[in-house]
């Protein structure tokens, strides 16, 4: 199989293609240090399965994974995280991610990982799923879309025209926002989103 890794830190994303190309059902390991790359690489190569980190330059991993579902790409796309995030685990799961798993687990686990998602079955790590639970996304969409326009540095004003909103409607979203999240002001508000991968 021909499998793709995605992932920003040089050292782990070496040491992970390294183990994975002594596998032997893996005939090939297509390396890349950012989203953009593994763009490149899905529309150039045949690739069965991505293995993909979230948090990455200029594309994190679930644009990417976004990008292959829209695309209707036959890949399969293993989220691999350390960051345990209910916002990015709904996110995954709203596009179809056939895994979704910490980073600290051993390579062998990851074949397994590999081995479930080509056969059609879902994998999500139980402290993944534990954490969703306990910290469900409290912003309806219109909410979130505001929000990320927000963390953009955008104005209200801004926001009321390329949102095709009133300024009053948009004062009242971020009213109801900031009351959701407990904070005092809109930079505490992106701040408290981003954290729990919200926004």
């Amino acid at each position: 199989m021909n499998v793709l890794v995605a992932e920003d830190q040089g050292m782990l994303l070496d040491a992970m293609c390294q183990l994975l190309t002594m596998q032997e059902e893996i005939r090939h390991v297509h390396q890349v240090s950012n989203g953009k790359l593994a763009i490149d690489c899905l529309e150039k190569e045949q690739i069965d399965v991505a293995i993909l980190d979230i948090e990455m330059p200029y594309m994190t991993g679930l644009d990417v994974l976004e990008w292959i579902r829209e695309r209707q790409l036959n890949t399969k796309v293993i989220i691999v995280t350390t960051f345990k995030r209910p916002g990015y685990f709904q996110r995954a799961v709203r596009a179809g991610v056939d895994a979704f798993v910490l980073k600290e687990r051993s390579i062998s686990d990851l074949m397994i990982t590999i081995q479930s998602v080509l056969k059609g079955q879902k994998e999500y790590s139980p402290e993944l799923m534990e954490v969703m639970f306990m910290q469900e996304n409290p912003l309806t969409e219109q909410e979130q879309v505001l929000l990320k326009q927000v963390s953009l540095g955008l104005s209200n004003k801004e926001i009321s025209q390329k949102m095709f909103l009133s300024n009053g409607t948009v004062r009242n979203y971020m009213s109801t926002i900031l009351l959701k999240l407990e904070a005092t002001n809109r930079i505490e508000a992106v701040n408290i989103a981003e954290k729990n991968g919200w926004v």
